[in-house]
């Protein structure tokens, strides 16, 4: 399947994300003849016209019709692709959106009867400001990572957008599409891996879901060398400063490959509040690249998604010499920068937080989408400039259920370079 014709279908692939979306010429309850008065409707007067971002909004005055059911406006997005917007007569204003371009467009607009008849036509321009994907183009960065490529964008409109990578197929040296990512997150980070640590093209362009595509922003990249760190090497450790453990929830349960129950449980009932923390030991030195920590999901019938135990705010320490026990520093906002020890010598190899949930609800509530979110696991890239280490400690600060005196862990799975 060729490069260019894979762009053409980019939204049909996108599957449930575009079903999500408002289709071009959905349902709209205006097609039934419910009148038998071929009477036709006066036309919409007083236009007037608010451009925005890859669109206009669109307010008139409607005309004194008895038989007036809506107004709709017929316009070309781009070079190919035709929309209608219908509005009832309950309202004085449409929407058009979806331009391709910041230019003049022609809208239409005609007031139609119950009996489906038109009114004279009626233009306007509008002029869009610059489409959100076109807004969202020139901040496209990408740097070279761990197994492949980071790509970040920062979509300042909030709008829903797919950023899709292409690189060089093996066998073809065609580009095709890799890695399809659809979000209405401002500040986009991640990353596409997989490749070997030899140089290699990679590509991103930025589409909408009217299917306009920008050009691509191309890069030539060696990706850096990571491997999955030998979870049969781990080993949990026990210090008079780490917390305990409740339920026959065990620390060396964070590594058996298991999302399920049982994982890791800090004592529980507890008055001691949080920071708390754990240490283990991975079994070998490795320059870490990323992590990717599972949390308590729905367990029986109980829902644990961002509420309970999960941790919402935490620190990962590592160190290469020799584990110690230091008691940690117990103000997040206080902490040495990443990279940089404690006076015991514990790196701070970095302060995550709990993504928040994907729909915007607030727990219990979620969606779908939501869960599967959860399911599969947060990612968290490390800082490239941090050293070897072969020790961990896991301290969390706060829990997403705000009760701060507990946490809870299912598994967590590390990458990197032991070499």
């Amino acid at each position: 399947m060729s490069f260019l014709y894979k762009r053409c279908r980019t939204w049909a692939i996108a599957g449930i994300w575009l079903a999500a979306q408002a289709a071009c010429k959905k349902s709209d309850g205006y097609n039934d003849v419910v009148s038998g008065d071929m009477t036709k409707p006066g036309v919409v007067t007083n236009v007037k016209v608010n451009n925005f971002n890859g669109g206009a909004y669109i307010t008139y005055t409607l005309p004194a019709s008895k038989n007036l059911l809506y107004v709709q406006a017929e316009y070309k997005i781009n070079d190919q692709t035709s929309r209608q917007v219908k509005s009832s007569y309950y309202s004085d204003s449409l929407t058009v959106s979806g331009f391709a371009k910041s230019q003049d467009y022609k809208v239409v607009l005609y007031a139609v009867s119950r009996a489906q008849v038109k009114s004279d036509p009626v233009e306007v321009t509008v002029h869009p400001e610059t489409p959100p994907y076109l807004l969202a183009r020139p901040t496209v960065v990408l740097t070279r990572d761990f197994g492949g490529v980071n790509i970040q964008v920062t979509n300042t409109a909030k709008a829903n957008l797919g950023i899709i990578t292409v690189t060089p197929d093996a066998v073809t040296k065609k580009l095709e599409i890799v890695n399809q990512n659809y979000t209405n997150q401002e500040n986009v980070s991640y990353s596409v891996r997989g490749y070997d640590t030899l140089m290699r093209r990679f590509g991103v362009y930025i589409t909408d879901q009217w299917g306009n595509i920008s050009d691509t922003v191309f890069a030539d990249l060696i990706p850096i060398y990571e491997t999955q760190m030998d979870k049969s090497r781990f080993q949990e450790m026990r210090f008079p400063t780490d917390v305990g453990t409740d339920f026959d929830w065990f620390i060396r349960y964070l590594w058996d490959n298991k999302t399920t129950a049982p994982g890791f449980h800090s004592t529980f009932p507890t008055s001691e509040p949080l920071p708390k923390w754990i240490t283990f030991d991975m079994g070998q030195s490795a320059k870490l690249s990323r992590y990717t920590a599972n949390f308590r999901g729905i367990d029986g019938s109980n829902n644990f998604l961002w509420s309970s135990g999960a941790p919402q705010t935490w620190v990962l320490w590592g160190r290469n010499t020799a584990a110690a026990d230091e008691a940690l520093p117990t103000d997040s906002m206080a902490l040495p920068a990443v990279g940089q020890a404690t006076p015991g010598g514990w790196i701070n190899m970095g302060k995550f937080h709990l993504p928040a949930q994907p729909s915007g609800l607030i727990a219990p509530q979620y969606t779908n989408a939501d869960l599967a979110y959860w399911n599969a696991g947060f990612p968290f890239n490390f800082n490239l400039d941090l050293p070897k280490v072969r020790y961990m400690r896991f301290q969390c600060f706060t829990n997403a259920g705000g009760s701060n005196d507990f946490f809870n862990i299912m598994e967590l799975s590390f990458w990197g370079d032991p070499r």
